[in-house]
């Protein structure tokens, strides 16, 4: 026997697994997605009442119930299915956050179901089971509000039915054709049962799938949340973040460390000159270019301005100067008048090596110093405190 239970498609797992919105924030894709999830949910219903119908046929052409009762019970679906439609294409329901109005499509399909328990309690069975597959389909859509809300209302139509009657609740299985017919009830909603079990598989495989996707977004804004937007570099929070991890791991492990502030020479006067979009041009390729020469290790990021500050975990004093000397050297060769003819940048950096009594401020301090030494010197250099 089938049910007014989905028959959704595979495809429209991954709709269904949308975020809840609330009505007032759907936008319209969404509300145009939702209808046609709702579309495609009563052409499953259509389609579970015809082969509800196809079974009663059996019955009737069998003599165990009347002829007139296969198209009514069709009839009756069509018109729970035809009204709920008309209040979707409306977009009634897009006004709620339940835009399927589960409850009152599960009551009203239980509703025709127990009448036609009443009316044709020799295959009252049948019709008993579809109450199953009609809460299982609800299971997928239903708060625990609701789920207490239909299982109530479901519970006051039982007793009414087998309370408030005497009439013979019974499955015919007399003849073959009604032993077929129904054995067909079972299999329909067996099988029905099975499909939305697919579905919910479906739907966890899918809800999943986008839990990775979620992670990979966030850990996405979480790096450009410490990305300096222009350079690609770390912004300053982050740098100096870094720069107190990387000495707590250089006490501990009793490693060297070395630090840089580098500063773009007469950087202001490429900005005046040049205007500031190629300004900025030269930063990124500054950026890129020390990216490109450093070791996996080291952690650059944009300090300030036109000021950028270079870790070096692990890395002496000496070595880490004969580093930004190369460094230095690779930025005064580069084609600079790619940008501008006769555009020429250099660099000056202030190097300092970890000391035992510095804090983060004081070894900032001393590559300042340094810097500020290099620039005194005429720039273009590397000074070492």
């Amino acid at each position: 026997m089938s049910t007014a239970a989905t028959s959704f498609p595979e495809r429209n797992a991954a709709e269904a697994a949308d975020l809840v919105l609330a009505p007032e924030t759907a936008a319209p894709e969404v509300r145009a997605r939702r209808a046609r999830q709702r579309r495609q949910m009563y052409m499953g219903q259509v389609a579970s009442y015809s082969l509800g119908a196809s079974v009663l046929l059996l019955y009737a052409y069998d003599g165990t119930i009347s002829m007139g009762v296969p198209s009514l019970f069709w009839i009756g679906g069509l018109i729970i299915i035809g009204t709920f439609t008309v209040l979707s294409e409306a977009g009634f329901g897009d006004r709620f956050k339940d835009h399927y109005l589960t409850v009152y499509q599960i009551s009203a399909h239980m509703a025709l179901q127990l009448a036609f328990l009443l009316a044709v309690p020799t295959v009252g069975v049948a019709f008993l089971a579809v109450l199953f597959l009609i809460f299982a389909f609800g299971t997928l859509r239903m708060t625990s509000g609701q789920a207490m809300l239909t299982w109530g209302l479901a519970t006051c139509g039982l007793a009414a039915v087998f309370l408030g009657s005497d009439l013979p609740i019974g499955l015919p299985v007399t003849t073959r054709l009604q032993r077929a017919a129904s054995m067909l009830c079972f299999v329909l909603v067996i099988g029905q049962c099975a499909f939305l079990g697919l579905f919910g598989a479906t739907l966890r495989k899918i809800l999943y799938r986008r839990s990775i996707e979620l992670k990979a977004a966030y850990q996405r804004i979480e790096e450009l949340a410490e990305l300096d937007e222009l350079t690609g570099a770390y912004n300053r929070r982050c740098i100096m973040r870094l720069l107190d991890a990387e000495i707590e791991k250089s006490r501990q492990a009793s490693t060297p460390c070395a630090i840089a502030l580098i500063d773009l020479d007469w950087f202001k006067r490429i900005n005046d000159a040049f205007g500031h979009p190629v300004g900025d041009e030269v930063l990124r390729t500054f950026a890129i270019t020390i990216f490109a020469n450093i070791r996996p290790a080291d952690s650059f990021g944009r300090y300030g301005g036109e000021e950028f500050l270079l870790l070096l975990p692990g890395m002496p004093g000496d070595v880490a100067q004969r580093m930004l000397e190369r460094l230095r050297g690779i930025v005064a060769d580069l084609d600079w008048s790619a940008f501008s003819p006769g555009m020429r940048v250099t660099i000056s950096a202030g190097v300092a090596t970890l000391r035992d009594i510095d804090t983060a401020d004081t070894f900032l301090a001393r590559a300042d110093r340094a810097l500020y030494s290099a620039k005194a010197q005429g720039r273009n250099s590397i000074v070492t405190s």
